[in-house]
Order: structure tokens, then sequence, then C-alpha cells
């Protein structure tokens, strides 16, 4: 597959569950939220049929069975195929070793910045600091709920490596706090000036 077709997360999330078993796409779902995957992979019920019918398009699965239980619509049980399994390594291996440009909304945010007062941005990145405080928070909770109950860390990585990125943007969000407050970000002057 081209890596054209290689940018929904949440197709990759699809195969991963198929590669371990065949199930149907509302399995797909509960399993993902189960393991606490949706953090990592957006999900909606919409946008995951659609992933299961493009997958299915491109013969990276099938249709294994239909199900029903009792007075439930009919269900259908996919399975990855060989081509689906050939994908998910590619792509896994592709996502694990090359770096990508992302396009984080913060960046974005910071890069217009000057729109804004400094004194504004100032209270909106105290409050961002706030905001990022809990969310660490809550993360070490979950850890040790994790570490406790001796969930090996492995199926807890992701949540590992999202804190670190939220410990990263804490301190540079506070860096860049002090540098507006104390008047050393180099071109305050000419954004203090443009607000006057």
């Amino acid at each position: 597959m081209s890596s054209r077709h290689r940018s929904n997360p949440l197709a990759l999330a699809v195969l991963i569950c198929l590669y371990e078993r065949p199930m149907h796409p509302y399995e797909v779902a509960t399993t993902l939220r189960q393991r606490h995957h949706n953090e990592s992979v957006r999900l909606n019920y919409g946008s995951l049929y659609a992933v299961v019918a493009a997958l299915e398009k491109r013969a990276l699965i099938a249709p294994q069975a239909t199900t029903r239980e009792g007075r439930l619509p009919e269900r259908t049980v996919y399975c990855v195929t060989e081509s689906g399994k050939v994908e998910t390594h590619d792509w896994l291996t592709e996502l694990v070793s090359t770096p990508v440009k992302d396009y984080p909304a913060f960046e974005a945010a910071l890069s217009f910045l000057p729109a804004l007062p400094p004194a504004d941005v100032v209270a909106l990145l105290e409050e961002r600091a706030r905001n990022l405080e809990v969310e660490l928070a809550q993360a070490s909770a979950a850890r040790e709920l994790n570490e406790k109950a001796q969930v090996p860390r492995l199926h807890w990585i992701d949540d590992e490596f999202r804190v670190a990125l939220r410990d990263a943007e804490l301190a540079y969000v506070r860096r860049l706090m002090t540098e507006i407050t104390s008047g050393t970000l180099d071109g305050l002057e000419w954004w203090t000036a443009i607000h006057a």
C-alpha cells in the first residue's frame, strides 16, 4: 500500500486488532477502549465503519462470518488477510522508525501568537500550565494504578510517551511565560507596540 493510505491511525488500530483474532467492528472499538488506545487513536463509530469498508475494499481485511445474538442486528466478523498482515508490519515499522512532521494545534497557535496582546498570552499560558499540571497529575495516578495492578509497562508505554511530551510542553510554557513577563523575549518591544 502506498504511504498515502497510511494517514489514519484508526486503520492501523483495526488491522492490529484483527491481526490478534477475527472480530466485528463493534468488538474492535470495545477492545481499543478497554486498552485505552482511544487515547492514542481518535475513535468514533462512524469513522470506524468507514475505515473497515476502506480496508475491505483494499483487500487488507475480509469478512469471515456473519453473526447474530438475540435481537441484535447481524454483525460481520472480519479477519486480516495476508496482504493486511504485510501492510500492518510495514506500516508499524515505518511509524516506529521514521519521524514525520506533525501539525499540533498548540504549535500553530504559537506561530500566530503576536495576534494577541502579550499580557493576554501570559494569562492564557498560565491557564494552559494549570491544565497541563492537572493532566500530568492524572497520568501519574494512572501510572501508579498500572504499577499496583502489575500491568506490564509495554501495555502503557504510549501513556508514558504522552506524559514525556506534556512534561516538555509544561517546561516550555513556563519558560515562555518567564521570558514574556521579564521582558527578555526577543521581539517583545514590537509585539507590545502593535497592541498599544
